[in-house]
Order: structure tokens, then C-alpha cells, then sequence
């Protein structure tokens, strides 16, 4: 009888799948350790994972490094741990966990329960980072040449080594926001005032016009449109790959919400939300309406 994996590889039963290839299969664990746990598998019915051929073992472990480069961009954690247990399906799987402590990792603690609409939002965010066999990202273009952007962070010292700024500029590169034109991403930090963050301070900060108009929006409702996978992009993956920035900012920011920023024709927005160390990290860009 084939394994309940071998069932997921040929069809017969669904998996929220994060990446594929011709030989491997990986997947959301439905009973989890913790968020984002997934499965790493050989299509090929195997139940031993040691009895694999080398270069078969090898091409498993290959694949499972992709996908846990994408977990590692999609999931807030600190590693991503690795187990082989062998005993619960007789079919060859890895486990890939994201983990902040070594406690993340015991297969003794009780399984989590996660919905279906977030195990769909995990298995989207994952997908959209797991890297090509190449080592780009899904929906990533060929390295741009350098931008002004790019060279102003790099030069803004400690800004450099900031890993949430890191993040959001992986996470936005190459992004476009559709508006009636198209205007770039641009991951942005500034330090956040002590005091709650006023109409008056966000200016300063963003060196906009003192007195400029300030109109504060929900960020799942300012991409709705971008995260749709019907909507203005009419592309899946892009659609997945701000999937993933939306859920990087709700999960890893404090109070991240969008600022529109004067009035048309053309509008400054910044969606921002504060660190645990006192910055506001996040992107900027540009709507055009008319």
C-alpha cells in the first residue's frame, strides 16, 4: 500500500506544498511543532532514509537546503532545525522547523493547531522564498544593476547592519507598486521617536513639508490589491512575494501600519512599524492618482 506520502506526490490527497522539483516534494507538516514546520520528501517511496543511494541522499539534502533558505526568509526564528525521525510514516522525510529555542525542536511537546487560510498564507509566504535551483528566489528577476537606494544604505553605517532592514530589503527587491504607474520599493529606517509618532514627527523623519496632509491606512487593506493572485499583478508569484513582506511586517514589526503622506497627483506612502530596538523600519514608495 503506498505511504500517505506517496498518496501527496501522486494527487490522491492535498498538502499545502512550499517547493517541487522533479524528484522531491516539500510541504507543511498539518501537525506542526511549531508555525511553518515542513516536510522535505523524495517522491520515491523509500522507507529508510540511509537506504537511499548517495547521490540520491545527497540531492534530498540539496533540495531540503533550498527550502529551509525559504522557511528561514518567511518565518520569524533564529534557525531552522533538522530532524530525521523515521518511525512516523515508512516513507524517507526530513523536517525542517523554525526554531528560536533547542525546546522548539522536541518532538515530545504537544502539536499546534493552525487554520487552513494561515497554513495557505504559510505555504505562500515559504514558496515565494524558496531559491530556484539556481539561487533565485521564485519571481526574481536577474541581479538589477545597483540603485541609488541600494548605495545610500550601504553607506549609512550602522544601517548596514541591521538584519530587519536586511530582511525588508531581500524581501522588497525588485517590487513594484501598481498604482495608475508603477513606483519601486524602497526598504527605509529611521529612529523612533520616544513619544507616540505624530503627524508632525513622521514628517520630520521622512523630510516631507511640515503641515503636509497625513492619512494613516491598515496595511492588509493598502496591498490588498498586490496580494490578491488575481488582482493588479496578475502574477502568483509576485502576488506570493508580497504575501511574504505582509507577513514579515505584521509578525516581526510593532504597530506596522501605512502612511499617505499629501495629495494627488502623486502621494508619498511609507509603511512602517517599529522594532524592539526603537526603529522604524519598513518601505517606501509612490502612488500616482489622478
Amino acid at each position: 500500500m503506498p505511504s500517505i506520502f506517496s498518496r501527496i506526490v501522486s494527487g490522491e490527497l492535498p498538502a499545502f506544498k512550499v517547493a517541487e522539483d522533479e524528484h522531491h516534494l516539500a510541504f507543511l507538516d498539518i501537525t506542526p511543532l511549531v508555525e511553518g514546520h515542513t516536510l522535505v520528501i523524495p517522491k520515491r517511496e523509500v522507507d529508510y532514509i540511509f537506504d537511499l543511494p548517495a547521490d540520491e541522499l545527497a540531492a534530498l539534502h540539496q533540495f531540503a537546503q533550498r527550502v529551509a533558505k525559504g522557511v528561514k526568509e518567511a518565518v520569524t526564528c533564529k534557525r531552522i532545525g533538522v530532524a530525521v525521525i523515521g518511525l512516523e510514516v515508512p516513507h524517507a522525510h526530513i523536517h525542517l522547523i523554525p526554531m528560536n529555542k533547542v525546546s522548539d525542536m522536541n518532538f515530545a511537546n504537544p502539536k499546534i493547531k493552525v487554520d487552513e487560510k494561515r497554513m495557505k498564507e504559510l505555504a505562500s509566504a515559504i514558496s515565494a522564498q524558496v531559491p530556484a535551483a539556481g539561487g533565485r528566489s521564485k519571481g526574481e528577476e536577474k541581479k538589477p544593476l545597483e540603485s541609488k537606494a541600494d548605495r545610500e544604505i550601504k553607506g549609512a553605517g550602522s544601517q548596514a547592519d541591521d538584519p530587519t532592514l536586511a530582511q525588508l530589503r531581500t524581501l522588497t527587491k525588485g517590487l513594484y507598486f501598481v498604482s495608475e504607474s508603477e513606483a519601486e520599493l524602497e526598504a527605509v529606517r529611521y529612529d523612533a521617536p520616544a513619544s507616540a509618532l505624530s503627524d508632525a514627527e513622521l514628517l520630520r523623519l521622512t523630510g516631507q513639508p511640515a503641515g503636509t496632509p497625513v492619512e494613516t491606512q491598515e496595511l492588509t487593506y493598502f496591498l490588498r490589491n498586490h496580494t490578491a493572485d488575481d488582482g493588479v499583478l496578475g502574477d502568483p508569484d509576485l502576488a506570493n512575494r508580497y504575501k511574504a513582506l505582509q507577513m514579515f511586517m505584521k509578525q516581526d514589526l510593532n504597530e506596522a501600519r501605512v502612511y499617505r503622506i499629501g495629495t494627488g497627483p502623486q502621494v508619498q506612502a511609507f509603511a512602517l512599524g517599529k522594532t524592539g530596538e526603537g526603529k522604524l523600519v519598513g518601505f517606501k514608495t509612490v502612488l500616482t492618482e489622478t
